[in-house]
């Protein structure tokens, strides 16, 4: 059985060949009894185009939204896991070559820029590999 990652949303838009879905993000404190007391209420409204072209969806409704977690790890690995190791290994190879430290830390993280422009430019490739589930509550 595959593990999931659900989130409950409203259909905000239909067309013949997708949704648009409005999740509302709630940080821990969002749902905490005392969030009014410490002023942390932290939620965020995100939308998410589901490419289903048999569906029969209405706008308001509420909706599950489904992403395989696996996905989920793959993301981290794209933004997070992959630029750090870029990051460590570039900063060990110009200190091990002899460039001063400021320089070697300022060139290692310059080479985070060619990687994100990369990924940007690459997004609709990788947005295949990244898709949306939804049914009905």
């Amino acid at each position: 059985m595959t593990k999931t990652v659900d989130h409950i949303g409203r259909v905000q838009e239909i067309s013949t060949t997708d949704v648009q879905v409005t999740i509302i993000n709630n940080s821990a404190c969002a749902d905490c009894h005392a969030k009014g007391a410490c002023g942390m209420a932290d939620s965020a409204e995100k939308k998410v185009v589901v490419q289903k072209s048999n569906h029969n969806f209405s706008i308001g409704q509420e909706v599950k939204v489904i992403l395989r977690q696996s996905l989920g790890f793959k993301a981290l690995l794209l933004g997070y896991i992959i630029p750090f190791f870029l990051v460590v290994i570039s900063l060990i190879l110009f200190s091990a070559v002899g460039v001063p430290e400021g320089a070697a830390g300022l060139i290692s993280l310059s080479i985070l820029l060619p990687y994100y422009v990369g990924l940007h430019l690459f997004r609709n490739r990788i947005s295949k590999h990244f898709t949306f589930d939804i049914e009905s509550v």
